[in-house]
C-alpha cells in the first residue's frame, strides 16, 4: 500500500522537524510495514512508509539522484517503468537499483514536470527540488493514490492520509 508524508516551510530559512515528519509517517505505519524513510532538510522534509513489492532490496525511499539535488518519495506502482528505464539507459542514464521510483527521478532531471504525463499507473509523488528550493506534488490522472494537503501561511503539509496531514499542529 505505501504512504507518503511531508511539510515545507513558507520561510526557507525555517527546518522541517524531522520530529514531526517521523510522526506523520508513523500515524501510517501499517500502510508500510516492509521499510520507512525521512529526508529533512532545510526548509522541507519528506518521508514514506514502504510496502515492499518492486526492488525488494534497492527501492528504499526517500530516494535521491546521484548528486542529492532531487529528492522523492512515491506511493504506487508505474507499469511502464521498463520501457520508460530503457529509453533512458539509451540516453545515457545510469541507475543503481531496479526500481521504479528511480526511473521517476531521471525522467524529472529530463524533462522536469513534463515527465509525469509519460507515467502510466497509480501513483502520488512528492519531490524535493533542492535547486530549484521546490516541493512538487503529483498523483496520476484518475487519482487512485490518495494525496491530502493543506496550505497557510506557515507552509504546506501533505500526506497520503487525512489523520497524517492532522499531525502538523501549526
Amino acid at each position: 500500500m505505501c504512504g507518503i508524508a511531508g511539510k515545507v516551510h513558507a520561510d526557507r530559512q525555517r527546518p522541517v522537524s524531522e520530529a514531526l515528519v517521523r510522526r506523520m509517517c508513523d500515524a501510517m505505519s501499517y500502510r508500510g510495514p516492509d521499510d520507512e524513510g525521512v529526508h529533512v532538510e532545510t526548509p522541507a522534509g519528506i518521508g514514506m512508509r514502504r510496502l515492499k513489492i518492486i526492488d525488494l532490496e534497492g527501492g528504499h525511499q526517500p530516494m535521491a539522484n546521484e548528486d542529492g539535488s532531487l529528492w522523492l518519495v512515491f506511493n504506487g506502482e508505474i507499469y511502464n517503468y521498463r520501457q520508460l528505464r530503457s529509453d533512458l539507459e539509451q540516453r545515457g542514464h545510469r541507475f543503481a537499483t531496479a526500481s521504479d521510483t528511480e526511473v521517476i527521478l531521471h525522467l524529472f532531471e529530463e524533462q522536469d514536470t513534463a515527465c509525469f504525463s509519460l507515467l502510466r499507473g497509480m501513483f502520488a509523488i512528492a519531490l524535493w527540488d533542492r535547486r530549484r528550493c521546490r516541493l512538487v506534488l503529483a498523483r496520476d490522472r484518475l487519482g487512485k493514490k490518495p494525496l491530502f494537503y493543506a496550505l497557510n501561511e506557515e507552509g504546506l503539509t501533505f500526506g497520503s492520509e487525512l489523520n497524517v496531514v492532522l499531525q502538523d499542529e501549526t
